[in-house]
């Protein structure tokens, strides 16, 4: 079941009617178990020629609704595997937001050009925790990014097994030994192993060759 925060569409039905349909129209996209956990609304003041705009950071994603003028809304989302890194700009009179997502999706190992998306004129202090709950995904999402590397660097590897099994089986050629030992020291300069563990592998290949 999805929900939306019991004090967050209290305050938007005190605030404005129109913000508080916008609440229940969030309501009916959030996918089943997903979970609206803070919610900013852009400020009256930044959207005198239009809707004012809400963004959401649910357990799931980072969504950006704005009603349209003759009903329904204009729908903005991003997979929390999907941001690369989050920007906020606070000023006197509301907050910037600005994302940028990751070219492609699913764990994005292989970076590649960004998109970036910036909400403007949030109230500061829900900016704020929507700011914290997107570096709080973003910093999950980048160390299984870096287990997701480290493992197919590792099956690349072949026999780059790292504190237990052989580098090599025995007999291999010389070549491939060097292959393994230069992507042993890849891996090293990505920070994906450490120091001991590359000299572990290193002394392992000599001793082969």
């Amino acid at each position: 079941m999805s929900t939306v925060p019991a004090a967050a569409q209290a305050a938007a039905s005190s605030a404005d009617p129109r913000i508080a349909k916008a609440m229940e129209e969030l309501g009916s996209i959030l996918v089943p178990g997903e979970t609206a956990e803070v919610i900013a609304i852009q400020r009256r003041i930044f959207a005198l020629n239009h809707r004012r705009m809400i963004v959401v950071a649910t357990s799931g994603r980072l969504i950006a609704m704005t009603r349209r003028l003759f009903g329904g809304f204009q729908l903005q989302d991003m997979r929390w595997q999907d941001l690369k890194d989050v920007n906020l700009r606070v000023g006197i009179l509301g907050a910037d937001l600005t994302v940028h997502a990751f070219a492609s999706q699913d764990l994005a190992v292989q970076e590649g050009p960004t998109g970036g998306r910036l909400y403007h004129g949030l109230e500061k202090e829900a900016a704020e925790q929507v700011y914290r709950v997107c570096q709080a995904n973003s910093q999950a999402w980048r160390e299984k990014r870096r287990q997701r590397e480290l493992e197919e660097m590792r099956a690349r590897a072949g026999g780059v097994q790292i504190g237990t099994s052989a580098v090599a089986p025995p007999g291999a050629p010389d070549g491939e030994l060097v292959a393994r030992l230069e992507r042993a020291k890849e891996m090293l300069g990505k920070g994906l192993i450490s120091d001991s563990e590359y000299e572990a592998i290193k002394a392992k290949v000599l001793g082969t060759m």
